[in-house]
């Protein structure tokens, strides 16, 4: 499987998509990462958006790979007033502040992974009416293009 690298923008939908999939590298997070903050710094100020953050088919390379991305979606997020969930896993994070960067507000996420039971398990002990984790691509775009978002 070839490695998927990108984040798109969708003004008409109030929608961001990234995606990082295949065997990748402390680079290929480092070009995702890179390219989560040019998508980030082109929305306009005051929008309020939602995200699908797709790791389908993600398979670091190796640890160092691995802890390389984990933190990237959190932290990034935290600064559109939106706290993942799944952190409440991790005492480390129980201090994270939310700021609202340019007026700019998370309003509902999807994060899709191939691993089931995990995913399953976040769906069920972190889900939510804004916040959804899935195992299929399909059905989390499906859900998180329905969500509504307040025009802007």
């Amino acid at each position: 499987m070839k490695n998927e690298i990108y984040t798109k923008w969708e003004e008409e939908s109030a929608l961001v998509t990234t995606r990082i999939s295949g065997a990748i590298t402390e680079d290929e997070v480092s070009q995702w990462k890179q390219s989560l903050e040019t998508t980030f710094s082109s929305i306009p100020k005051g929008t309020k958006f939602k995200i699908f953050v797709n790791l389908h088919g993600l398979n670091p390379s190796s640890v160092s790979a691995h802890k390389a991305y984990r933190d990237i979606v959190p932290l990034l997020l935290s600064k559109y007033n939106w706290r993942i969930g799944y952190l409440d896993l991790f005492d480390e994070a129980k201090d994270l502040k939310l700021t609202s960067e340019n007026g700019i507000e998370c309003l509902a996420a999807v994060h899709c992974h191939h691993d089931s039971y995990k995913i399953n398990e976040y769906e069920r002990r972190f889900g939510k009416t804004s916040e959804h984790f899935y195992d299929d691509p399909e059905k989390s775009e499906t859900w998180i293009r329905s969500y509504p978002v307040a025009s802007h």
